[in-house]
């Protein structure tokens, strides 16, 4: 196939950042293997002091704001415009990458298994937010990441990937959060050349991958 085949087969996939954008960083670099079956074409962020949206542009993404403030209170207003910025560049995929917003049923069942986010933590425990401090407090002994389809209810969606890194003795916050952060760097680049590929099938609420169900340890 030639360069212009490929490019074109590849999935237009947008990402949505509220702040530095780390695992937004890691989808770029990856997406830039010419075999990667997915194009980043635009970063879209709800804060214009992002740091993650300078970020891109030094990568020769586009960007754009749609700034939640401007909005209010209305949700639905904020989301339609952000819908209208994924619509006018042909998004085919959306990943959240620390998209700090609760999207409402309106926008996320106009993207069923196409809303892909990235949680810290093996969902399905330790849902919602401090998850490194909870695992900790809790006596865990193993704490990872999730890649997940987004659905209505918050981090409730299909598995796509997970990995796990042991909780040491001597483990903070802090330390925990970074070496979980380095396994989300991996495994959320992988999950996403998976949707891509077209490998992975929902049935219900579980993601088979090549057929078979996707690993999780939680």
């Amino acid at each position: 196939m030639s360069a212009a085949g490929d490019a074109a087969a590849k999935r237009r996939t947008a990402v949505l950042i509220s702040g530095r954008g780390s695992n937004m960083v890691a989808l770029i670099e990856a997406a830039k293997a010419p075999s990667f079956p997915a194009e980043i074409v635009r970063v879209v962020s709800n804060d214009p002091s992002a740091q993650g949206l300078q970020r891109a542009e030094a990568s020769s993404i586009r960007t754009a704001v749609v700034d939640h403030k401007q909005f209010g209170k209305d949700r639905e207003a904020f989301e339609r415009a952000l819908q209208s910025e994924l619509e006018s560049n042909a998004t085919d995929l959306v990943c959240l990458a620390g998209f700090m917003r609760l999207l409402t049923p309106w926008f996320v069942t106009r993207w069923t298994n196409r809303l892909i986010n990235i949680h810290p933590a093996l969902l399905p425990d330790l849902k919602g937010l401090h998850t490194h401090a909870r695992a900790l407090e809790e006596g865990r002994k193993w704490h990872g990441a999730t890649v997940h389809f987004v659905v209505p209810e918050m981090d409730a969606g299909p598995i796509i990937r997970q990995a796990r890194v042991p909780v040491l003795p001597d483990d903070t916050e802090d330390k925990l959060g970074a070496r979980v952060l380095e396994v989300e760097h991996r495994i959320y680049p992988e999950a996403l050349r998976l949707v891509a590929e077209g490998r992975v099938q929902v049935v219900g609420n579980v993601c088979l991958v090549d057929g078979k169900p996707a690993e999780t340890f939680a």
